[in-house]
């Protein structure tokens, strides 16, 4: 595994959240395959993706949220080049545009509920051509690119050709001790890379204090955990809220970013250790949630935040603080045996609260490692080590709560 390669696929800036940022970016790519005025926009996606497009705040939209407002804005942004970033090209034009589309109710929005895998097909019929954009398995994998039915670019997304979807099926193919020693080989330039993203993370957390109710985030000097945890809750509502300050994404989800750097980075200093372990340790805690993210699905049932992000921090301060792997695996049944059971129930605000509690729940799982306690395998759907209790998780995920996805999901259509 190559950490450049790694981090190409699973360490990307994202403007907002990314499951609307990729609607918009596909109903940006279709539109522009054609001229004139948009007709009509028809989106078909995944049952997860509509979930965490349901009720997210959407930058530069002045508080728009929701897969309507994200489709509109998209079919009517002029630059499709711009990727997950592309809500940074709204504004009022784009924004009376998109609302012009939803008075004239020519958008629709439909659901495959056989898609399995993150499914974005978006086709924008507009007076002068149609084109279509499909994004499939990654967030900016185009397998299908149409211009008036012919087909002009992209090309399938299979796990294990090249490109994104092999390095995350890579990853989740090796063991947490392996993991540690691919995040030894980090070079200078990767180093780099993981510290700016840790930077923009970090900005939004601080932002998002500004947010939430003083006192909330309690002040440096406070005590550690406490501070840390709040403070990912607060970067975490800030995104959700749509607030239009980039962040660095890990494994297709920028939560995930803010979740393992932010309490990663500053523990790490608090702590003294040298910059160069901390990097070390961060690049660790993003293998591991890749590792996790590929166990439990791109878009899972369970909340990804908690699940993926937590395990990643806990193994992390375990490495900063020189812990065996023994205690490693300690720390990721304390985890499963923890959090496992928590849903995810799309994109929002509310997603604050639990990532919160996922880095709570990180930190009480590395203390009790370092202290030689640990959930036994004995107990529940932990395994006899850590990569066993990683196994189990995802089997949970991918085959026990498939239920759980479609009563979320008629919960929420039935608001709409």
């Amino acid at each position: 595994m190559n950490l450049t390669e790694y981090l190409d696929a699973e360490w990307k800036p994202a403007l907002g959240c990314t499951e609307p940022a990729a609607v918009a970016h596909a109903a940006s790519l279709a539109a522009a395959q054609g001229t004139g005025e948009v007709r009509a926009v028809r989106l078909v996606v995944d049952p997860r993706t509509y979930k965490n497009c349901h009720a997210v705040g959407l930058p530069n939209s002045g508080g728009r949220t929701g897969i309507l407002w994200a489709l509109a804005l998209g079919a009517c942004l002029p630059d499709p080049s711009l990727g997950l970033g592309c809500f940074a090209g709204v504004d009022a034009g784009v924004l009376a545009a998109a609302a012009e589309l939803l008075a004239r109710k020519v958008i629709r929005v439909e659901v495959d509920p056989c898609r399995a895998e993150l499914h974005i097909d978006c086709t924008v019929d507009r007076e002068d051509g149609t084109g279509r954009a499909v994004l499939e398995v990654e967030h900016t994998h185009v397998a299908r690119l149409e211009a008036n039915g012919a087909v002009v670019g992209g090309a399938p997304a299979r796990i294990g050709s090249e490109g994104a979807p092999s390095v995350r099926a890579t990853v989740g193919t090796m063991g947490l001790q392996e993991l540690r020693k691919v995040a030894a080989t980090l070079s200078d330039e990767d180093r780099r890379r993981l510290r700016e993203g840790a930077a923009f993370n970090l900005a939004m957390a601080e932002h998002g204090v500004s947010l939430l109710p003083a006192g909330f985030v309690p002040p440096p000097g406070s005590d550690l955990m406490t501070r840390l945890s709040r403070l990912v809750a607060a970067g975490v509502f800030a995104r959700m809220s749509g607030v239009p300050l980039m962040v660095v994404s890990l494994a297709g989800s920028g939560n995930k970013g803010i979740t393992v750097s932010v309490p990663v980075t500053l523990w790490g200093r608090a702590g003294g250790h040298p910059q160069a372990r901390i990097d070390e340790a961060l690049a660790f805690a993003c293998l591991v949630t890749t590792a996790t993210t590929q166990q439990l699905g791109t878009l899972s049932a369970v909340c990804g935040a908690a699940n993926a992000a937590g395990i990643g921090i806990a193994l992390a301060i375990l490495l900063l603080e020189g812990a065996n792997p023994g205690q490693m695996d300690l720390a990721v049944a304390n985890m499963v045996g923890n959090v496992a059971g928590m849903i995810c129930d799309g994109a929002k605000i509310g997603c604050a609260m639990k990532a919160m509690t996922g880095v709570d729940a990180a930190f009480r799982s590395a203390t009790l490692a370092l202290a030689d306690f640990g959930i036994p395998a004995t107990d529940g759907i932990v395994g006899v080590d850590g990569d066993a209790s990683l196994a189990n998780l995802g089997r949970l995920a991918r085959q026990g709560m498939t239920g759980v996805d479609a009563e979320v999901l008629e919960i929420m259509q039935a608001k709409l």
